[in-house]
Order: structure tokens, then C-alpha cells, then sequence
């Protein structure tokens, strides 16, 4: 039986150590450094090594005689963990520095895209200096009726892309990532792309530098905010599979990863790993956003749990370059995943740091759930150490039932002191209508009666009302999401659709559990009813 080395410290990593322990053939796994959740996990060991402490690494993958060294986050691979342990002789799961530009650049992903005709968003990029140059550009592009998206070339944890909604927006970006430098030195060249419209999907695949086995396609939701509004986050949740990639569209995906992989090759940039593709689908097909060089960060704990196969002999097959030789075929489970990430209040703005967590047992004793620790660590008991505290990830046979598992999960774990909000989202419900977007909450993890509603609901005076959302198109509306008088909470998929939606501010009436209720509904507003149901 062998050894393996997950470098990282987060929900992904997190998740990768618990599949890799998995595997029949493995016999322990280190983490480095680790987090709360790898400290007290069985046959799991942390080691106290920076994730990009290349030299310690390398150091400590040689004196455990490790088999594998599996590197989860970005920036040690920007850095050249992968070189160095190969230069070592030590199997390493992630690409090499050369290869990991295409996400360490966006400015060289964009150009490489074009190079080999890679279907993405027309783009400019500007060096610092440049400023001028920039807004005239933006200028240019508006007065066309073209809207941007602003993005800093290099690595800034997720959070380096805005979306400004105006041409006043758009040069305040600009002006933040180029003068301001919010985002530091991975705003020292700026990439200006045009605004892609379409149903947003990660593609993720292994990749042992001649082959791109794609992943099933998985969907996360980044901004912190409801209605997809708000700043950037490093992701608030993730499902999996996602629907909105058709049989008829995947094949075009996987199409891209393949020749992406083939192109690296012919440019000396042999590619070993996850190749993640963000694409858009738009009416013009599948569109390039950018690649990460690793997993994604909560699409990790959804995908996982879903993959059928050995992740050990996967990750050895590809470090060895034949993945065919030991996995002939990826498979996958049938059912679904969903993962809901639970935030420290402020996140991804300034939040606090070391607040007491309980119910995490507690929440992995439901059925179906697995908690993953992120910003955590064990002292005097588990503390937040980060904004992104947990992911609370259901399985199920169904999406519905899966993110179910995952919310009965959430409602153990409390923070301390009370009051700390978690991250809730949902974009849409895709086993239901593809076609309905609802808005994204907070709910309270310290609130026992997290469904919102007590023992006898006529003692609510007042429900707050549902809110209807619509596309732009105006083809469907959806339920949104009610709140009580004690908490907030998002549990739209225990809902019904009523059998006709009213959007001109007439009552609707909804069943919950044998329980009418009456809500009072504006086009994009809720408001409060006083009925009694």
C-alpha cells in the first residue's frame, strides 16, 4: 500500500485527501499544512508546510516516501512544486510552471486562445501605465453597445474578475485594478473582454498530457449577494451534474479540452492535472471564460463524491502520462451532489477570525452529507480560521434531495457567538425548469428551525411574501425565497409552482406541507402580507 501527499489547505483539499483514502491501494494520506477537518481524520496526518514552501515540500515528500504527490491549490504550482518534485523523481499530480501559466496569465491564456482559435470573447489587454489607453477602449466598446468584464491577468484568489454594469463602472474597475491596485501585482496587466451572455458551467479534466478525460460538468456560484449580485467570492456553492450542458453541447467541450491539451504539447507546455475550463453557453455555443490549472474550489466537493473510479490510480496514471494504461475509462455514480458553503460574516470583505464551531458531527450523521473544512484548525477546539469556513456537501439520486441533505446538514453546525451568517445560494433549480433563476440568501446556522416555519404556522402573523423572478425573455417565473419573523432560510425546492404565476402584483397561493399560504408578489419585490393563510 502506498503513501500520498495533498498539498493545500482548503475544502478541496480537504475533499481530495478523503477520496484518496478512498483507494484500496492507499494507505495513508499527509496533508500540508492541512486544516481542522485533515487533523482528525482517520489514516490522515498534517504536516506544518506552507502550500508554497516548494523546498519543505519537496523535502517531506522524500522522507515519507510518498507515492504520489497531489498538489490542490494554484499558486505552488505557479511557483513549481511540479518541476521540483520532478526534478526529484517523485510523481506529481498538477502541471509544471510552463504549463500552469494558463491560469497564472490570463493575458497569456487569452493570446494562447487566439493563437489556436479557441472559441472566447474578444478581448484587449493593457500593461500598468496603460491607464489612459484603457478608458479609451472602454469608451470605444460602450458608445458600440458593447459590454466588458474586467480582469486582472494574474492570480488573485477568484476575485480578480469584476462586472461592471455601466461605463462608469467599467472605468472605476479599471481604475481599481490598474492605479489602485486592489489586487496588487496581478493587476500589473489588465484584460478587457467583451460581456459573454449564456449559462456560466465548469468543465473540469484529467489530463496526463496527451488525453483530456472530461469530468461530469459541475456549476458554481461566486457571487456573495442574492440575485447573483455582489463582489466575487472564491464560491458560495456548487452542484453537480449540471443539465445546462446538453449531450448535444458536450461534445463541443470536450473538443476544446482535447485540442487545449494537444496545443500545450506542441508548445513544449506539457499539461499533467485537472485542465478546468469556465465556459459560457451562449447562442453561439460553447465559449471560453479563462482555465484554472487545478479543481475548483467548491466544485471539488461535489465532483468527488461522484467519481466512480480510483482518484488514486487516476492521479498516478496521468503523473505517469498513460491515465489508459490504469483507467482505461473514467466512470461516475449515477445522482447528484450539491455543496453549500458556510462563510464568516463580512466574507469576502473583512470577517472575523477564531469563532468556536460545533455540529460538525452532528451534521455528517445525516444522511448523505460530508462537511469539509476549509478555514479551520483544532486548538482548544475547532475555530474559523478563514472566510470560507465549511462546505456542507448532499448526495442523493436526485438534485433536489441532494441539496436537501446538504441544508439538514447546515442547520447542526453553529457558530459562536450566534449571529454569524453562512452563505446560501442557488441559481436555479435544474431538475425542475432550466429555464427559472431564484435569488440567493443567508440563512443562520444557530436557528434549530431552520425550514423558517414553527410547529403551528398561523402563529405568523405575517409571511413575507415570494419573489418572482423571470429571463430577460420573460419565458418563465420561479418561486423565490420566503422568510419568517425569526429567521431567514432557502428551501424553494419544498415548494410547489402555483398552477398559474400572476407577475402584475395579484395573490398567489402556495402549498407547503397541507398548509396554505398567501403571498402577495410584485414583478422583482417582496412584500409583506398580512393574511393568515
Amino acid at each position: 500500500m502506498a503513501d500520498v501527499l495533498v498539498v493545500g489547505g482548503g475544502g478541496r483539499e480537504h475533499a481530495i485527501a478523503v477520496k484518496l483514502r478512498e483507494s484500496p491501494k492507499v494507505r495513508h494520506v499527509f496533508c500540508a499544512p492541512g486544516n481542522g477537518g485533515t487533523a482528525t481524520e482517520e489514516r490522515m496526518t498534517n504536516l506544518p508546510i506552507g502550500d508554497s514552501d516548494v523546498p519543505a515540500l519537496v523535502a517531506a515528500a522524500k522522507e515519507k516516501a510518498v507515492a504520489l504527490v497531489f498538489v490542490g491549490p494554484e499558486a505552488p504550482l505557479c511557483a513549481g512544486l511540479a518541476d521540483a518534485l520532478q526534478e526529484a523523481k517523485l510523481p506529481c499530480f498538477g502541471p509544471t510552471q510552463k504549463a500552469a501559466e494558463l491560469e497564472a496569465s490570463k493575458a497569456f491564456s487569452k493570446d494562447f486562445f487566439a493563437k489556436y482559435k479557441l472559441p472566447t470573447a474578444s478581448y484587449r489587454t493593457f500593461k500598468s501605465g496603460e491607464h489612459e489607453a484603457a478608458l479609451k477602449y472602454l469608451e470605444a466598446e460602450y458608445s458600440a453597445g458593447r459590454e466588458v468584464v474586467v480582469k486582472a491577468s494574474g492570480l488573485a484568489a477568484g476575485k480578480g474578475v469584476l462586472m461592471p454594469q455601466t461605463l462608469e463602472e467599467a472605468k472605476d474597475a479599471v481604475k481599481q485594478v490598474m492605479v489602485d491596485k486592489v489586487f496588487g501585482a496581478a493587476g500589473d496587466e489588465t484584460v478587457i473582454e467583451q460581456l459573454l451572455i449564456g449559462e456560466e458551467v465548469s468543465c473540469m479534466a484529467f489530463s496526463d498530457g496527451q488525453r483530456a478525460a472530461m469530468m461530469v460538468p459541475a456549476q458554481d456560484h461566486k457571487r456573495v449577494d442574492d440575485n447573483d449580485q455582489g463582489p466575487n467570492t472564491g464560491g458560495m456553492g456548487a452542484y453537480a451534474p449540471a443539465p445546462c450542458l446538453t449531450p448535444e453541447l458536450k461534445p463541443q467541450v470536450e473538443e476544446v479540452l482535447q485540442r487545449t491539451v494537444e496545443a500545450l504539447a506542441t508548445e513544449g507546455r506539457r499539461y499533467v492535472g485537472v485542465l478546468y475550463g469556465g465556459f459560457m453557453l451562449t447562442k453561439d455555443g460553447p465559449m471560453l471564460l479563462e482555465y484554472n490549472c487545478r479543481f475548483g474550489d467548491p466544485e471539488t466537493q461535489v465532483l468527488l463524491p461522484l467519481l466512480d473510479s480510483d482518484l488514486f490510480e487516476v492521479a498516478l496514471g496521468c503523473a505517469e502520462g498513460n491515465l489508459a494504461a490504469r483507467v482505461p475509462e473514467v466512470t461516475w455514480k449515477p445522482g447528484a451532489a450539491a455543496t453549500v458553503v458556510c462563510a464568516a460574516r463580512g466574507y469576502p470583505g473583512s470577517y472575523p477570525k477564531g469563532l468556536p464551531l460545533s455540529g460538525i458531527e452532528e451534521a455528517n450523521s445525516v444522511e448523505g452529507v460530508k462537511v469539509y473544512h476549509a478555514g479551520t484548525k483544532q486548538g482548544d477546539g475547532l475555530v474559523s480560521t478563514g472566510g470560507r469556513v465549511l462546505a456542507v456537501t448532499g448526495q442523493a439520486p436526485s438534485f433536489k434531495e441532494a441539496l436537501t441533505r446538504a441544508y439538514a446538514g447546515v442547520a447542526k453546525i453553529s457558530f459562536d457567538p450566534p449571529g454569524v451568517a453562512v452563505g446560501a445560494w442557488a441559481k436555479r433549480r435544474p431538475e425542475e425548469n432550466p429555464g427559472i433563476r431564484v435569488p440567493k440568501r443567508r440563512i443562520h446556522a444557530q436557528y434549530e428551525n431552520w425550514l423558517g416555519f414553527p410547529a403551528e404556522p398561523k402563529s405568523h402573523a405575517r409571511v413575507v411574501a415570494a419573489t418572482i423572478f423571470a429571463l430577460k425573455k420573460k419565458k418563465a417565473a420561479g418561486l423565490g425565497v420566503f422568510g419568517s419573523l425569526e429567521c431567514q432560510f432557502f428551501r424553494h425546492d419544498m415548494f410547489g409552482f402555483p398552477k398559474r404565476t400572476d407577475t402584475q402584483g395579484k395573490s398567489l397561493l402556495f402549498e407547503f406541507e397541507g398548509c396554505q399560504l398567501c403571498a402577495s408578489c410584485g414583478w422583482s419585490n417582496a412584500q409583506p402580507c398580512d393574511a393568515d393563510g
